[in-house]
């Protein structure tokens, strides 16, 4: 099935996809870390050869250079069966591209060092516009809270019961780019293109005003 959404230079769009059948599509760390550097290394128009089939990889290579990229990645977040990117379209078809070139690399990743073969994904990827400012910083704050339902999962509907634990929580999860946000340092910084989204953001201390009051909802006695 086609979507009916159309991708426009310069406009932003949250994109997701999960499991086929909402099977788990990481196992372990080698897994996330794959599908972090897939993310770096696949938004070029070049083509990609990662020469290690078995799976083993290195964020090392976070630090390549490239030339242009096809999209900007705005944030991130992996999650055991599903993925959510914030993306920019910067010229006609980026994201397309960028999309084929990842979900492909990856299943091909998966099956091969799993012995498996067939779709991994479920389906072709979802797509949302974020057409407008109120919903472009929403998406930035979901996105980023997605981990906290690994810990708590009912956290929407009651509330979260240890504040402080959920936001360290937040801080600690690798797959993510909150920690990038927050302006921890690492490789992973390099996936993601900050400067292309609107200036909501002076420093980690608004963003993190921005995105912990999501968690203060009342919570259910």
């Amino acid at each position: 099935m086609g979507r009916s959404i159309t991708f426009a230079p310069n406009e932003y769009y949250h994109v997701y996809n999960r499991g086929t059948e909402k099977r788990k599509i990481f196992l372990d760390v080698t897994d996330y870390e794959r599908f972090l550097l897939l993310m770096y290394l696949t938004n070029s128009p070049e083509n990609v050869h990662l020469w290690n089939e078995r799976g083993r990889t290195s964020l090392k290579l976070l630090s390549e250079k490239r030339d242009e990229t096809l999209v900007d990645i705005c944030c991130y977040c992996l999650m055991p069966n599903h993925v959510h990117l914030l993306l920019r379209e910067k010229t006609s078809d980026g994201i397309s591209r960028f999309m084929q070139k990842l979900m492909t690399g990856y299943t091909m990743y998966f099956n091969t060092r799993r012995d498996r073969t067939g779709a991994l994904f479920q389906g072709r990827y979802k797509a949302e516009h974020a057409a407008d400012d109120v919903y472009l910083k929403y998406l930035i704050s979901y996105i980023h809270l997605n981990p906290i339902k690994l810990i708590e999962p009912d956290w929407k509907e009651k509330g979260i019961s240890k504040h402080s634990q959920a936001e360290k929580y937040l801080q600690k999860y690798r797959w993510s780019s909150f920690p990038d946000y927050y302006g921890i340092k690492r490789p992973e910084n390099n996936i993601i293109n900050t400067a292309s989204l609107p200036d909501y953001f002076e420093n980690s201390g608004n963003f993190k005003a921005a995105v912990t009051e999501w968690l203060d909802f009342p919570v259910e006695k």
